[in-house]
């Protein structure tokens, strides 16, 4: 990220507290328990039935599938309906690993003036900005006179049915 953005990241190797932001998150992900679940090699038909293959694959351990640095990755709870557009919905839990940079395009984990905050950061001529993913929920232009510190970037989505 050029030394020219108007905001702050934090580094993956520095501690966060988002506690006293009033946040429930799981931090860091260090301790990694293997659980080995079943992965079926035939896909799931959504259109049309199709004939079910039940031959297991391989184990699948979801630490694998969603973690790629453990170190640098944590867990939080959205709230509100800003980001419906990108498939995060209200009680969604998003993986969001510190190591990766925040670019233009990619979903962030921010604190914006003391609150934290999930939108898509872009950059459209040389201005900066949070973007909502909801028509009915403003952008928030990036400018020097706001405190904002990028926590990390949303890697996946943990989305009840």
């Amino acid at each position: 990220m050029p030394a020219t953005t108007p905001f702050k990241i934090v580094s993956p190797t520095s501690p966060i507290n988002l506690g006293e932001l009033g946040v429930s998150a799981w931090l860091p992900v260090t301790h990694r328990q293997r659980l080995l679940l079943p992965l079926f090699v035939g896909k799931v038909a959504a259109g049309f039935p199709s004939p079910a293959d039940d031959y297991v694959e391989k184990n699948l351990d979801l630490n694998d599938l969603l973690v790629q640095k453990p170190a640098a990755t944590f867990f939080v709870r959205a709230q509100g309906e800003s980001m419906l557009g990108a498939g995060i919905h209200p009680n969604d839990i998003l993986v969001v690993d510190r190591s990766i940079d925040p670019v233009p395009g990619k979903i962030v984990i921010c604190a914006l003036n003391g609150e934290l905050t999930v939108k898509r950061l872009e950059r459209d001529n040389e201005q900066w900005q949070l973007k909502a993913e909801n028509p009915d929920y403003p952008d928030i232009v990036i400018f020097e006179a706001l405190e904002l510190v990028i926590w990390g970037v949303v890697t996946n989505v943990i989305h009840p049915l």
